[in-house]
């Protein structure tokens, strides 16, 4: 099988990303107020400002690695983020005992997104993005391995 067009990395980069996208997207369009509320109740200190940190991280990151640019690095970058976002706010461990369950479910629903962001990483973007156009050369993008078959 020719994995040069398999469209299946690109279906998964573009699902894995799409929750980093979306809450990016929500956060800027009108999600800040009560994100840096969320955010300074767990005491993230000057959270009026990390927000749009975590805004950028969201959209760049998200966006990046749903069209293949930088790929590892950006996948990377959100299992860092989400490393964080799960320790900081689904520590279902110290949760009261009527929120426990619930955070458990997301502190666990994040690890399994830092698993297919770690495949990213791993194994880079595959077929159809950015990153194998400038790993193969524009013009050689889309073809197996030896280049244009007119050469």
């Amino acid at each position: 099988m020719n994995t040069t067009f398999n469209p299946l990395p690109l279906l998964g980069r573009i699902l894995l990303a799409l929750i980093f996208v979306l809450a990016g997207y929500n956060k800027l369009t009108g999600g800040v107020g009560s994100t840096v509320a969320n955010m300074t109740s767990h005491g993230i200190p000057a959270a009026s400002a990390l927000v749009y940190g975590a805004i950028a991280v969201e959209l760049a990151g998200g966006l990046m690695l749903m069209i293949g640019l930088y790929a590892r690095w950006s996948a990377l970058v959100l299992f860092v983020y989400m490393l964080t976002l799960a320790v900081i706010f689904h520590a279902y461990w110290a949760a009261p005992a009527a929120a426990m369950q619930a955070q458990h479910a997301f502190f666990y629903e994040h690890l399994s997104m830092m698993g297919g962001l770690l495949l990213v990483v791993a194994y880079g973007a595959g077929p159809l993005s950015v990153d194998q156009a400038f790993e193969h050369g524009v013009r050689h993008a889309g073809y197996p391995a030896g280049g244009h078959p007119a050469e």
